[in-house]
């Protein structure tokens, strides 16, 4: 079965998940401290850390189920970038320079048309104006069999949990207070029953919880 997959979702313990604004100087608003633990190895996997000495942390392999047995993934527009209205002509071709981490086809959901960009380490960018059912069929065909995985931001997440179309969920608790910003939780009460929930807390303070969709009857 292909599952859609959230990973490493970053969530504030008063439940904000990004600031308000993104600009190109804060790509999730006023939300930096949310990644202020992150451990950006996760990119190259549990095996990137081979002859470095670091240690292997239990953060660092739960961050690394990021990009196992993933064949596309879908990303909301304000995760691509800070842009809004009809696509500017300046260039932009996401936060991540010429290389960007995918490796895959990416399809960002967007109301305005814009042709697709190709990278040469395999990561595809196509901007597409879809309902959350549409971008899964879409995502799904590129993934040949593999699972898809749903990178975010927030909002898109939620749209998603809402129209039940996650099948595995990672939020990672952090220790920070917001007080503002996008909250993942609007509008869902009572999503916790679609899944069975495991809690691990580390000694670096992070609590990382694993929703399993419970299977659909």
């Amino acid at each position: 079965m292909v599952r859609t997959r959230v990973h490493n979702l970053f969530v504030s313990s008063d439940g904000y998940a990004a600031g308000d604004y993104v600009t190109f100087e804060k790509p999730i608003g006023d939300a930096g401290a949310l990644f202020s633990r992150f451990d950006g190895r996760v990119i190259d996997g549990i095996h990137g850390i081979d002859g470095t000495g670091d240690p292997v942390t239990a953060d660092h392999a739960m961050f690394s189920m990021w990009g196992q047995g993933i064949g596309a993934e879908i990303m909301g527009r304000r995760k691509f970038g800070p842009q809004t209205g009809p696509w500017p002509d300046d260039g932009w071709e996401g936060w991540w320079g010429e290389a960007p981490p995918f490796r895959t086809p990416v399809y960002v959901l967007t109301h305005y048309p814009r042709e697709s960009i190709e990278f040469d380490n395999g990561t595809s960018f196509h901007f597409v104006d879809a309902a959350p059912d549409e971008a899964l069929r879409l995502a799904r065909s590129a993934a040949q069999g593999l699972d898809v995985r749903l990178g975010g931001g927030p909002s898109t997440v939620s749209e998603f949990l809402q129209a039940d179309l996650v099948d595995f969920l990672h939020l990672i608790i952090i220790p920070v207070v917001l007080g503002a910003g996008v909250r993942i939780w609007d509008d869902l009460a009572g999503v916790e029953d679609r899944f069975t929930v495991e809690s691990v807390s580390t000694s670096s303070g992070l609590t990382h919880q694993l929703w399993n969709r419970i299977p659909r009857g």
